[in-house]
């Protein structure tokens, strides 16, 4: 989705450089390593300094699905006020730089959502699937792809929010969506990890 936007806006940065919309998800990636660096060299020191403690890896998953839902709910923004513009003066294009919000959101929820459910898995999985616990997040992620396919043809089907052209839809509706079910997913991560943390007490 967020190729899509990118395709819709003004690529152009400064007098020559065209920013290729495939490499768009590249924002996220670059903002987890920077961040991850801050998290590593600032941020858990600071944390250790003043509370005595790290946070633990739940806390950290909890924030970087708060994060992660953050910047769907900036993406949605940014599409409605892109349509805004759009539909009030069709020669006038968002810049592309108006992506880098929600995709730096995305990234910094990203770089305590991994690692931490990483170290979760190799600290709490028995130690004859220690060596397995690190491809859990690929599995993961191979298994979103397929339900974010699914979800994307179901709304095809059912909506008119995702046409051909996506200037005649409502991208930010579907954006929307997505945010509601990231509020329920974080609900029942916090039950789940309340249960958890019940169980070892």
């Amino acid at each position: 989705m967020t190729v899509l936007q990118a395709l819709a806006t003004d690529r152009l940065i400064g007098p020559h450089f065209n920013f290729p919309a495939g490499s768009v998800g590249v924002i996220s990636l670059i903002s987890t390593s920077i961040f991850l660096s801050f998290l590593d060299r600032v941020l858990w020191p600071a944390w250790h300094k003043f509370n005595g403690k790290s946070p633990s890896t739940l806390q950290r998953i909890g924030v970087g699905h708060v994060l992660n839902v953050a910047g769907i709910a900036v993406s949605a923004l940014v599409e409605s006020k892109r349509l805004k513009m759009i539909h009030s003066n069709p020669t006038t294009t968002m810049s592309i730089l108006w992506l880098l919000p929600p995709l730096v959101l995305v990234g910094i929820g990203e770089s305590f959502h991994f690692p931490a459910q990483v170290a979760f898995y190799y600290q709490q999985l028995p130690q004859s699937l220690r060596s397995t616990s690190t491809a859990m997040i690929s599995m993961i992620i191979g298994i979103s792809f397929y339900l974010s396919t699914a979800l994307i043809n179901q709304v095809h089907k059912s909506t008119d929010w995702l046409p051909d052209d996506i200037n005649e839809g409502r991208l930010d509706h579907f954006y929307w969506m997505l945010v509601l079910i990231g509020g329920i997913n974080f609900l029942y991560y916090l039950l789940c990890s309340t249960l958890y943390k019940r169980t070892q007490t």
